[in-house]
């Protein structure tokens, strides 16, 4: 099952660019991926003009013939196309109200990642968000095995 979650930049004018990812979007993974391997606004950016991803940092992908799952250079894993493109919020409160079924939204300011549990309330049928509750999460240190 995934996590999903969004990853945006803060733009000098407060408005958002962001792109949909896919696994393990809680903080414990991609909050401190985020905050170890993408922390400089160059290295948000990059990240976020390849669209939306399965995952931003993968050591692996499937092999086809053999039917395995082989080692890569870690890398971002991008959908592609042209409607896997960035998503640009006026504001804060449009990036947070994007339908992406996401549990997790982190956003780069000006020179840290900042984490957010996101949760929607929806209509009896589900045709209209009514309420989108945000609350900042803390992104924990890296966890080192002794």
């Amino acid at each position: 099952m995934s996590t999903r979650s969004r990853i945006g930049i803060l733009l000098p004018d407060d408005s958002i660019l962001s792109v949909y990812h896919h696994w393990d979007g809680y903080p414990e993974w991609l909050g401190v991926t985020l905050k170890e391997h993408f922390n400089t606004y160059e290295k948000a950016s990059e990240l976020i003009d390849g669209g939306n991803m399965g995952c931003c940092y993968s050591d692996s992908e499937y092999d086809s013939e053999t039917g395995e799952q082989i080692s890569v250079e870690p890398r971002a894993t991008y959908y592609g196309g042209d409607e896997e493109a960035p998503i640009l919020s006026k504001n804060f409160d449009e990036f947070t109200r994007i339908d992406c079924w996401q549990e997790y939204s982190y956003v780069f300011v000006k020179d840290r990642w900042v984490g957010y549990s996101i949760r929607h309330k929806w209509n009896d049928d589900y045709s209209k968000m009514t309420d989108c509750i945000v609350n900042e999460v803390e992104i924990p240190k890296k966890q080192t095995v002794e």
